[in-house]
């Protein structure tokens, strides 16, 4: 199962893609959790310990591990590089869990980033296409980590909106873009929602056929993530309505 989580920065996109990575892990199954937030707080709501996750580097910015994956510097750029022992070796394990930083993709007009590129590139098809593990990415609202060919191995996008003007934009503008690469099934994930108003904000705003579901407002929640503790230690941890999200995603 490849699940990626996209929206708007601060509808809880973090919050819901870490909890369904705690589904996985409450059904004892391998999962890897990919940050590719350049503001990077997966690892932090997933309640790992701060000083490896400040340990944990990137993998954008692996400058040595990139050369050497491209013959070992020069203009030269290998498309599809070997890096089966980059997910062994860069990745922080607890458990069943394998978390890793993506790193930022550089923007147009900095200094040419294609052995990057092609270095990530190459990590997440490793991921996506070529290993068995449940996956979960952490996206940023522009999903630019993610290209035609890796996109094949995202079976599900779910995108999360809050009940807002904002949020709404947002979603919608994720959704085309998840759909300009061809994303199987894109469906809305309904967050914060704290009254029948909410609820029918969106789903006056969006298609219903495509809601995987509402989450409802948690102040346990907001708490624990104040006090830097996991959000899931049990089933009865996890958000109103997201076991129900999660049934629905493994069920399509």
């Amino acid at each position: 199962m490849k699940i990626a989580v996209s929206g708007k920065g601060g509808a809880g996109k973090s919050t819901v893609a870490a909890q369904l990575v705690s589904c996985f892990m409450l059904q004892q199954m391998p999962v890897f959790a990919v940050d590719a937030d350049p503001d990077a707080n997966l690892g932090l709501v997933l309640g790992l310990d701060p000083e490896k996750l400040d340990s944990l580097r990137p993998l954008a910015e692996l400058e040595d591990v990139i050369e050497a994956k491209n013959f070992g510097g020069g203009t030269l750029v290998d498309l599809n590089p070997d890096v089966d022992d980059v997910l062994d070796n860069y990745t922080l394990q607890e458990g069943q869990l394998r978390f890793l930083k993506m790193g930022a993709i550089k923007q147009g007009g900095s200094a040419c980033y294609c052995k990057e590129n092609s270095f990530l590139n190459a990590v997440l098809t490793n991921m996506l296409l070529d290993r068995s593990e449940a996956v979960v990415l952490d996206m940023s609202a522009g999903i630019e980590h993610l290209t035609r060919g890796t996109a094949r191995g995202i079976k599900m996008m779910l995108v999360v909106v809050e009940p807002t003007r904002a949020g709404l934009s947002t979603a919608l503008a994720v959704d085309r873009l998840a759909g300009d690469l061809e994303i199987e099934q894109i469906l809305f994930v309904g967050n914060k929602i704290r009254s029948d108003a909410d609820r029918a904000y969106l789903e006056a705003s969006l298609p219903s056929e495509r809601f995987a579901g509402m989450i409802g407002f948690s102040e346990q929640v907001l708490e624990r993530a104040r006090r830097g503790e996991p959000l899931v230690s049990t089933k009865q941890d996890l958000l109103p309505g997201l076991e129900k999200i999660y049934d629905q995603v493994c069920r399509r």
